[in-house]
């Protein structure tokens, strides 16, 4: 699959006021860096940013980073590893690229999206999604948008774990037996339950005072 490409300039100054002047000019200021490269201060256009994440969906996107050195272009092959967001204006703030390396193994976290209709919510049923992403390692290439759970089969008290979860091209890095989503009794009948108890107790104290007067 063709890799977004995202173009990039070398930055001179830092600090808070170069930023500001950056941003005043449409702009903003980004680092690149790896664990075998030199770190390099960049600029970008935060709207051509924000363009390649919305096309790639996901929050793991491989980009082809084009770092302009005078006349020419210097390509690398790299990540978001941080996002600084202005949520108000809906613009980029600040983000940092790592370098990959396509042959060699990295560590991410994949959004888990629950498909179908549990049978437990027919019967009043709630489905909470109790855990949203899950750690693998793979090569940077396998990495998956995003993992389809089928939660149809589940009636109320049924759960899906991380062992239930299936990849061919990675390894699951997230504890197995944690809960990814389970269908929980309505809650009126979790109420009902907890008076019931509650009364069974009161009668029990009731009776033994009764038993010692």
């Amino acid at each position: 699959m063709e890799r977004p490409v995202l173009k990039a300039e070398l930055r001179e100054g830092t600090g808070k006021g170069m930023a500001r002047k950056l941003r005043a000019k449409g702009f903003i200021p980004a680092i690149f860096y790896g664990a075998h490269a030199q770190t390099i201060p960049l600029v970008v256009d935060p709207k051509e940013l924000s363009l390649t994440l919305k096309t790639e969906a996901g929050g793991n996107v491989l980009i082809d980073l084009d770092i302009k050195k005078g006349d020419q272009f210097e390509r690398k092959v790299v990540m978001v590893k941080e996002l600084q967001y202005d949520h108000f204006q809906r613009i980029a703030l600040h983000t940092d690229f790592y370098e990959v390396a396509m042959d060699v193994m990295v560590n991410v976290e994949i959004p888990i999206h629950l498909t179908g209709k549990p049978e437990g919510t027919k019967m009043g049923g709630i489905l909470d999604q109790v855990r949203r992403t899950i750690e693998i390692q793979c090569l940077p290439g396998d990495i998956p948008k995003g993992i389809d759970l089928d939660v149809s089969s589940l009636k109320i008290g049924d759960s899906v774990h991380v062992k239930d979860i299936r990849l061919e091209k990675a390894k699951i890095l997230t504890e197995a037996n944690f809960t990814i989503a389970t269908v929980v009794p309505p809650v009126a009948e979790e109420k009902k339950v907890e008076e019931v108890a509650a009364e069974a107790v009161e009668g029990a104290e009731v009776k033994e005072k009764e038993e010692k007067e």
